[in-house]
This record gives C-alpha cells, sequence and structure tokens, in this order.
C-alpha cells in the first residue's frame, strides 16, 4: 500500500496538526510505503516572503523528522523539487470541472480572506493537491477532516480521467483519524485550531515551551457546569477530553469515565501535564536538528531522487493516455 501526504512549510505546527497529520504520518512508515511532500507551490498561492518561506521549509522539514520520520523508511521531499507535480496538475485541469472549484469551502475562506490579490494558482490549489497525490499512485492518503473535500475531489477526477483516457490513475482514499480529528481552538471551541487566524492563546503550538502549553490549556474556555463529559453547549470541555484521548491513545469514553465527579480545574491540570510530556521529545529533539541546514537539505534532495522517478513514470503514461508529446516509449521523464 502506498500512502502520501502533503504539509503546509511552517514551523508553527499546532496541536491539531501534530496529533491529527504528523503522528499518522510516523505510523504511516509502518503500515505501508510512505511518501511525504513539503508543500512549497502550494505556499505561493497566498501572500508570503520568499526568504521567509525558505527558512518555513527547513523549519518544517526539522519538525518533522524530530517527529519520528525517518528518511530510511519513507520519502520526504519538497514539492518545488519536483516538476512533475506542475505538469500534472495542467493536465489534469482538463478534466476538472470549473463548477468543483468554485465550490471548494478552502478556496471560498481564503479567497475572503485575501485583500490585494485572489489568484489563480489558490483557485487550481486542488488540482494541484490532486497531482500531488495522483502522480503517486496513492492508495491512502491521510488527513484532517476539513480536508475531505479535497480528497473526494482527487477522487472525482482520478475516475473522470479513467473513464475518458483508460485506466492510468489510482483511485486514492482518505484515512480520517477517529480521536483528535477536529481539535479546536481553546478560547473559541467552536472554530478548529489553525496556524494563522486563530487566536494565539487558543493554540498550543508543537514548539511552545512548557509553561507556555500549561498556561494555555489551564485557560482554555469550558461551560458553567463542572462535570468532565461532552455534549451541547459543552464544546470547550468536549474539546479538552478529545485532545486528552488522542495523547494518551485512549477514547473520550474512557477520559469521561476516569473523570467522573472531578472538577474543571484538576482536569484541565491532568491534559495540561500530559499535552506537555507528550510533546517534550519533539520539541527537544527539533532543536537538535534544526541548526544543521545542510544534513536538511540533504534529506530533502534524496527524497526529490526518489520521488521524482515514480512521479516521471506516471506522468509519461498520462502523457502518453492524452496524446500529449511523443509516443509512448519516446517519452524521458525527468527521472532519466
Amino acid at each position: 500500500m502506498r500512502i502520501f501526504s502533503g504539509i503546509q512549510p511552517t514551523g508553527r505546527k499546532h496541536l491539531g496538526n501534530y496529533i491529527g497529520a504528523i503522528t499518522k504520518y510516523v505510523a504511516g512508515q509502518d503500515r505501508g510505503e510512505a511518501i511525504y511532500c513539503i508543500v512549497d507551490l502550494h505556499a505561493t498561492t497566498v501572500a508570503y516572503e520568499p526568504p521567509a518561506l525558505r527558512e518555513r521549509i527547513y523549519d518544517t522539514t526539522a519538525l518533522l523528522l524530530a517527529a519520528g520520520l525517518d528518511a530510511e523508511r519513507c520519502i520526504l521531499f519538497r514539492q518545488g523539487d519536483v516538476a512533475e507535480h506542475s505538469e500534472l496538475c495542467w493536465l489534469l485541469s482538463s478534466v476538472t470541472a470549473y463548477g468543483e472549484l468554485q465550490r471548494m469551502h478552502q478556496f471560498k475562506d481564503k479567497a475572503a480572506a485575501q485583500r490585494e490579490l485572489v489568484s489563480a494558482g489558490l483557485f487550481l490549489y486542488p488540482v494541484l493537491q490532486a497531482a500531488d497525490v495522483l502522480a503517486y499512485r496513492t492508495d491512502e492518503v491521510p488527513v484532517g477532516d476539513d480536508q475531505r473535500q479535497h480528497v473526494e475531489l482527487m477522487r472525482d477526477i482520478a475516475e473522470r480521467f479513467n473513464a475518458r483516457f483508460g485506466p492510468v490513475l489510482t483511485v486514492p482514499s482518505h484515512r480520517i483519524p477517529p480521536v483528535g480529528a477536529r481539535i479546536m481552538d481553546l478560547q473559541t471551541p467552536d472554530a478548529k485550531m489553525a496556524t494563522t487566524g486563530g487566536s494565539e492563546q487558543g493554540t498550543v503550538y508543537v514548539l511552545d515551551p512548557p509553561e507556555l502549553i500549561a498556561r494555555k490549556l489551564r485557560s482554555a474556555v469550558t461551560d458553567s457546569g463542572g462535570e468532565v463529559a461532552r455534549g451541547p453547549g459543552k464544546e470547550g470541555i468536549s474539546n479538552l477530553i478529545e485532545i486528552l484521548a488522542a495523547v494518551r491513545g485512549s477514547s473520550p469514553e474512557a477520559i469521561e469515565r476516569e473523570f467522573a465527579g472531578a472538577g474543571y480545574g484538576d482536569f484541565k491540570a491532568a491534559v495540561a501535564e500530559a499535552v506537555t510530556v507528550y510533546l517534550a521529545p519533539t520539541r527537544e529533539r527539533y532543536q537538535q536538528l534544526r541548526g544543521d541546514e545542510p544534513a536538511l537539505e540533504a534529506v530533502l534532495d534524496e527524497g526529490a531522487v526518489k520521488a521524482r522517478a515514480i512521479a516521471a513514470q506516471t506522468l509519461a503514461q498520462v502523457r502518453d493516455a492524452m496524446g500529449v508529446g511523443p509516443p509512448h516509449g519516446s517519452y524521458v521523464g525527468a527521472a532519466g
């Protein structure tokens, strides 16, 4: 089984990213052939500073390695190093409906937040995302619940391509974790914890110092009741239950049973301690890795060579099926 996922380049990954995505990346190394991509091309679809983007690439690489990714057991690369992604995006745009892209929730949200320019790149973002996945004939895409719509679009694109040009592309399936799939902001628990746009006090970052993590969790918004249980009007305490269950590898029901009769103060303290211990090894390992940028670059370079070899084969078959370029057998992909 081949597993693929892309991650935005920012070192300020929060607890939701870590639980919902990064830990699943690490586990994927034991479940199949794991391919992970730091999506710098996607990052150019909104306002950014080029030097900062390069720094964030290294931040993210170091964080992923610190969390447990092993370059000997997975392929980790930078999206912009594999040109096949961009060409495949263009080719797949011919089997992507304009109306489908208009209905994408993330496009609507990000477009509304743009003050100067809503770029065509932002509109085509889901097609590039589909190219990322389909280039590797991916079987499984580990994602958070917010990416469900994008994976469904990938499936539609692959099925439409195969129906028109022949069975070339693998139709991927999403894998959404049952616990921790949607960690909410600690201060506004009706909104998802986010790297940008969320509240600073309500967002626990993986690299936050222990005392700051504890302070954020102890000040989390709950409700006027006192029962550690999920239910209507208890979004804040429900979020904390979900967090503790994910950190412990337990279930929300088990957490509710354990803290039956406990007050919110004691429960928040338990969550704070558990999260602090949970993130400590990754934070410490990150500090060891981040300073050696040549070593981080070497990991990305090696991963790009491996990724390019796979993506070039897919692109050659897509081109041939679509009648683009020379006939099959004479096309030479970037892998040589």
